[in-house]
């Protein structure tokens, strides 16, 4: 049974999930199904992702109930228009009636008429929730204080070294989920190389990504590592059996830097 939290609508939702950004083809069916076979619940893809078909198949290959996967796609569009006929397409090339999640993947221009497109689907019930990504807080309360169904969650860049703690207690507010992209930091982060990091995965006898995905978790945010890999696949879902002591948390919570990646660069701290 995954871990999972309650979004603002009641629809629950694993906290960990396997973001499958820049896999594709076969692999992208083949990781699906193992990470469904190691205890996943939760993907997260995108129309820009190109892999939304490979999501659908991995699931069905698994052998799983579609009902028991929660499933996050991102519009890749602009406008009420584009955006519906985009939906469309997700669907279709997914192979179900619906997502759980559709997202607007980054702020557009038209991010009303986008909104309004998600809306119609999750009325429609061709989504369980709907929500943003890579809004700051300007962006976010823009729509929020003119659309009529209140975005369940924010996905933003967070991990040790750009904790997002502002944007956090913001979303808070607006009883809206935070969740974390790329919560190991990405190539040239350098976070799992840290060595207050490495301190503490040591006393815990946990690896530095274990450890980081339990302090995000533990701020609650939601977390979606991605590999292709099974055995980190395990490593990163295993992450339940034990907690962080305060003093490491606060030591953690220390080594943030308040930077990210350079993109977006709308989501940096000083446009907040």
């Amino acid at each position: 049974m995954s871990v999972c939290v309650t979004l603002n609508n009641g629809v629950k939702m694993p906290v960990v999930g396997l973001g499958v950004y820049g896999i594709y083809d076969k692999e992208c069916v083949q990781c699906v199904k193992e990470a469904i076979q190691v205890g996943y619940r939760h993907f997260d893809t995108a129309q820009c992702y190109l892999n939304e078909k490979e999501v659908g198949e991995g699931i069905r290959a698994s052998g799983f109930p579609r009902e028991q996967i929660f499933v996050t796609t991102k519009t890749q569009t602009s406008g009420y228009l584009a955006t519906k006929k985009g939906i469309e397409q997700s669907l279709q090339k997914f192979g179900y009636p619906y997502f759980d999640l559709i997202i607007i993947h980054w702020p557009t221009g038209d991010d009303l008429g986008t909104y309004k497109a998600l809306e119609e689907a999750y009325m429609n019930g061709k989504c369980k929730a709907i929500g943003l990504s890579n809004f700051n807080e300007r962006e976010f309360l823009e729509l929020y204080n003119k659309c009529k169904i209140k975005p369940v969650l924010n996905q933003i860049e967070t991990h040790l070294h750009f904790q997002q703690k502002k944007m956090h207690n913001f979303l808070l507010k607006y009883k809206c989920i935070h969740e974390s992209w790329s919560p190991l930091g990405g190539k040239g982060a350098k976070n799992l190389t840290d060595g207050t990091l490495l301190a503490i995965a040591q006393k815990y006898g946990k690896t530095p990504a274990q450890v980081l995905l339990r302090f995000l978790l533990h701020q609650g945010i939601v977390v979606i590592p991605k590999t292709t890999r099974k055995s980190r696949m395990v490593e990163n879902i295993n992450i339940f059996n034990f907690k962080l002591m305060d003093e490491d948390i606060k030591l953690l919570a220390s080594v943030d830097t308040g930077r990210g990646g350079s993109w977006p660069y709308g989501m940096r701290e000083e446009f907040y």
